[in-house]
């Protein structure tokens, strides 16, 4: 855990413990009363590792595989080797129906030393 969520555990532990009411423990945790109560649950069920999020490990929907990343820069590298991010996304978008944005790509080629931005 955290410092930020054993600080955060410290205070639902007080309201479990009725030490603190729930209106305190929001005031103090910048939070609303309502979005204290379920962390109240998740702790009194868990524990202190009820608080811990959920999502922790997970890879995000949104996020782009590693095998469209390679894909995509293997294009930018054959066929786009003198575009900028921006013209480069464009006939991605044209010519082989990759979709992503400007500045993810941009930052997939300075990463991948494809570019580098002006001033660097």
């Amino acid at each position: 855990m955290s410092q930020q969520e054993l600080d955060r555990a410290a205070v639902i532990r007080q309201v479990v413990e009725k030490r603190f009411r729930q209106k305190e423990a929001a005031r103090q945790l910048g939070l609303g009363v309502r979005q204290v109560k379920r962390p109240v649950q998740h702790y009194r069920a868990e524990g202190p590792a009820g608080l811990v999020s959920r999502q922790r490990g997970r890879r995000p929907n949104n996020q782009i595989t590693d095998t469209i990343r390679w894909e995509i820069l293997d294009l930018v590298r054959s066929r786009y080797p003198d575009f900028g991010p921006a013209p480069a996304c464009e006939k991605l978008a044209e010519l082989h129906n990759h979709t992503i944005s400007v500045e993810t790509l941009r930052q997939w080629m300075i990463a991948d030393d494809l570019w580098k931005p002006q001033g660097a």
